[in-house]
């Protein structure tokens, strides 16, 4: 099912920048990966790590904003952040699942959302290798290339197929470990798939049936937060707290409040 509304004004505006950007981005880290690709620097641990075409890649981006949008602010995660005058502010992650890219693993993703004011309002993840795009617009759904995305409805808790992360650090890895130990008996069975954005847009599109993560940045899941939102599910962090570096889950209705309740009981929110 597809369906021919088009968002209006600034919004149309702020999604076809966003697709452009990530489009070009796609293209230039697909088709221009070296062979030799190898770390650039490392960030909070020796396995946190950001490679040329990260740098390069956001750089493409940052230049095309200041092109359309030269008034609007970025926030970049590796390193742009510029203030803008404009109340739009651009969120990027040049390469979502760095560690996959350089490993020549698929799950990588480029991810650009439009804040206003605050509030997301146009959220793109650009997949190439699965020649896929994910895009949503606050208020007017989700969708995969032209096809509506859609979140499954609910499963019973133990039926429950559940993506998550890891972070860098050592003592969050290891608390993070034991969360998983304890809740994988719980659900039919757990998925680490690498790239944040991803996982949160297979919610969206119900290749998972859930998704949690401690410890992502902005970049990680402005973008992401929004498709699956759209797409029909419930999203936030600890009860009554929205999505933030401590927690983001996403699910449907009926799936997101045990999985959050349990999520709060094992303490996944710190390390």
């Amino acid at each position: 099912m597809t369906d021919d509304r088009a968002p209006e004004g600034l919004t149309a505006e702020l999604l076809d920048v966003a697709l452009e950007a990530a489009a070009r981005a796609g293209v230039f880290l697909r088709e221009g990966r070296p062979a030799d690709l190898g770390v650039a620097a490392t960030k909070t641990s020796a396995v946190d790590v950001v490679t040329e075409m990260d740098i390069a890649s956001e750089k493409l981006i940052t230049d095309y904003l200041a092109e359309r949008r030269p008034d609007d602010g970025v926030l970049g995660e590796e390193g742009a952040a510029t203030q803008g005058t404009t109340g739009v502010e651009w969120v990027i992650d040049p390469i979502d699942g760095t560690v996959n890219y350089l490993y020549g693993r698929p799950d990588w993703s480029v991810s650009i959302a439009a804040r206003k004011d605050g509030e997301t309002v146009v959220g793109v993840v650009a997949a190439p290798l699965r020649g896929e795009t994910y895009r949503a617009v606050l208020g007017e759904g989700a969708y995969v290339n032209d096809r509506r995305a859609h979140a499954r409805v609910a499963p019973p808790f133990e039926q429950a197929l559940v993506g998550t992360g890891f972070g860098y650090l050592e003592s969050r890895r290891v608390h993070q470990a034991d969360v998983v130990r304890q809740l994988i008996p719980r659900v039919r069975d757990i998925r680490r798939g690498g790239s944040a954005a991803i996982d949160l847009c297979d919610v969206a599109t119900g290749r998972l049936d859930a998704y949690y993560e401690r410890g992502l940045n902005p970049w990680d899941y402005a973008a992401g937060e929004l498709i699956a939102r759209e797409a029909g599910a419930l999203t936030g962090g600890r009860p009554g707290v929205p999505v933030s570096p401590e927690l983001a889950i996403a699910a449907p209705p009926g799936l997101f409040e045990p999985l959050q309740a349990w999520l709060e009981a094992l303490g996944a929110w710190h390390d």
